[in-house]
């Protein structure tokens, strides 16, 4: 084997590398997936977007939810049995509204318990898609967030208060269809949350969480803690088992050039004192 051999060789494994990693990540997801599963007697779907943005040709890329992750989550709960429990591992920024009203509905229409387990963030749509569970598993420092709708890439309460604060003469056209679009929009999650909360929380109290999620009381990126949204209503409890945060960290963040966190994987340890 000559020297251009060796080199040819090189490349090819360096080309290789990716894919094989890929795949030993894909084989070990199963396995713990499997592992939990029997350890809970349930059916495990894992809905994992990591937010970080990966570069393609300059421009940025974020995951969200979308139709594709609606069709496989949906075709996963039907294939289930119906009295087998569904967990669901749920690590998302939020994404089409009505992709996550369709996994929503489909969870809330499986006759066996569903949970979701939420191990960093659910935002928005993904919290829409929590309010369908029978229970929601929500790690001690993890966060949900408000379901009210963006339009036009502004919040839909702020568009509507424009034309409440303001004459309407002097509002563009722009603007007033927007709002028009903005209140609909609302009216239609504050429906559909009512309508997955009903189970859980009664009508009356139902309909005061959905109101408050969707009217803009916060900013869209507003961290609800998990003391937050239990003070709210919600089904929340913080036990997370251990498995399933093994899982999501074999979901990695994009490679990057330079890390932002480091650390060293075994902290030191604490020296013991001498009460003597």
């Amino acid at each position: 084997m000559g020297f251009g051999d060796i080199i040819w060789i090189f490349f090819l494994l360096a080309a290789l590398q990716p894919m094989i990693r890929q795949r030993l990540l894909v084989m070990m997801r199963q396995r713990k997936i499997a592992e939990i599963q029997a350890k809970r007697g349930s059916r495990v779907i894992a809905l994992v977007h990591r937010q970080e943005t990966m570069r393609l040709l300059g421009f940025p890329i974020v995951r969200y939810i979308d139709m594709d992750d609606s069709e496989e989550v949906v075709r996963a709960i039907r294939e289930t049995d119906p009295q087998t429990p569904i967990d669901l591992v749920l690590h998302t920024p939020g994404g089409l509204v009505l992709a996550a009203l369709q996994i929503a509905r489909a969870l809330d229409r499986h006759p066996a318990k569903v949970t979701v387990m939420v191990p960093h963030l659910a935002m928005s749509g993904g919290t829409l898609i929590a309010m369908a569970a029978d229970q929601i598993v929500i790690s001690p420092h993890a966060v949900l967030g408000p379901i009210d709708p963006q339009v036009g890439g502004f919040p839909a309460a702020s568009l509507i208060k424009v034309t409440v604060d303001k004459p309407i003469g002097e509002i563009d056209d722009q603007t007033l269809i927007l709002a028009d679009l903005g209140r609909k929009a609302t009216q239609q999650v504050r429906k559909a949350a009512q309508e997955l909360l009903a189970d859980p929380l009664g009508a009356e109290r139902a309909a005061a969480v959905a109101e408050k999620m969707t009217s803009g009381t916060w900013t869209h990126d507003y961290a609800i803690t998990p003391e937050e949204a239990h003070e709210l209503g919600l089904p929340v409890t913080t036990e997370m088992p251990e498995e399933v945060l093994q899982l999501l960290s074999l979901y990695p963040q994009p490679v990057r050039s330079v890390s932002t966190v480091e650390y060293l994987p075994t902290p030191p340890r604490v020296p013991e004192r001498n009460t003597r």
